[in-house]
């Protein structure tokens, strides 16, 4: 639970933005004199208050090497047996105390939901957060196949009934898991604007996008064994579970390419996919209409898969 960093001082008065696991983000102002509080913005609901809404734990497992991967879990109040492993974007990112509206209403309907901050995610530590540098695909792909596992040791869940779903790295991150998993743990994949050819996309992505991914593999002309080694493309053969994807062709940071690409090595080895693409959409959907297809759509393929039928 925290308030945005952001702070704006106009006179005697701060605004912020404020939001947990609990409230929605809204903006708020304090008088500084008398320290009163005013919300000024109202984003949750009388039809969403009614709801339980899940404050997630904090848990830990060990990943291959024994390295221990904190995560966040939701535990639903009425569990379906069914499962949720959600790796953040970025890599160089973390999940936290947040609002995410997409983890309350899978919990609300009985998912139990955890979010892992892989190695390669910040807030631990320097070794921690460079872990994955020179290694994209390998250890951090190992931290997510160790996360359901660890479900696996959850009240509730059934060990057949978990699924993996991200956008961007965390897209990557499913392409990975779904195509390095000989022990199939996951029973389908969702990837959103995600990655599946580290060489193709470094090629096609805007500058600062090359620039990025450079911080932690290095050019390609000098590391590109370790650009095919981090790319799922290259073992799609492998992927035996079906698997959703979505992406914006505006997208300039994870290329549109990356997902046809993938597309066509699945249909190559006959594997289980759906694929639908927003023209209109950059890298992440902020169309309400195209928000709404893709959650609708991420939704009937979990309970496809995952809910008995």
């Amino acid at each position: 639970m925290h308030s945005n960093p952001n702070w704006s001082k106009d006179g005697s008065f701060i605004t912020f933005e404020y939001e947990s696991p609990l409230v929605p983000p809204d903006i708020y102002r304090i008088d500084v004199e008398t320290r009163n509080v005013t919300q000024l913005t109202f984003s949750n609901p009388p039809a969403m208050q009614k709801n339980k809404l899940i404050l997630p734990e904090i848990v830990s497992y060990k990943s291959f090497d024994g390295l221990e991967i904190p995560a966040f879990l939701y535990r639903p109040q009425k569990p379906n047996g069914a499962a949720i492993v959600y790796p953040h974007g970025g890599p160089k990112d973390q999940y936290g105390f947040i609002w995410d509206e997409l983890a309350q209403y899978f919990v609300a309907k009985g998912y139990t939901y955890l979010a892992p901050n892989y190695r390669g995610s910040t807030g631990y530590g320097r070794d921690f957060e460079r872990a994955n540098y020179d290694n994209w695909g390998v250890g951090d792909t190992q931290d997510c196949l160790h996360a359901a596992k660890y479900l696996r040791t959850v009240k509730d869940v059934k060990p057949d009934r978990i699924g993996i779903m991200g956008g961007s790295y965390g897209g990557y991150m499913t392409a990975c898991c779904l195509a390095r998993d000989p022990e199939y743990l996951y029973a389908c994949g969702i990837m959103k604007y995600g990655d599946s050819n580290l060489v193709s996309s470094w090629a096609e992505c805007e500058k600062r996008l090359r620039i990025y991914t450079e911080i932690f593999l290095g050019h390609p002309a000098d590391k590109l064994d370790i650009y095919l080694k981090g790319s799922p493309i290259t073992e799609a053969k492998n992927v035996q579970k079906p698997v959703l994807i979505l992406h914006g062709l505006l997208d300039t940071i994870v290329p549109p390419e990356s997902s046809e690409e993938w597309v066509e090595a699945l249909k190559r080895h006959d594997k289980v996919f759906e694929y639908k693409t927003y023209d209109d959409e950059p890298h992440g959907f902020l169309r309400r209409e195209n928000q709404l297809d893709a959650y609708e759509r991420m939704e009937t393929f979990l309970d496809w898969y995952l809910l008995p039928r």
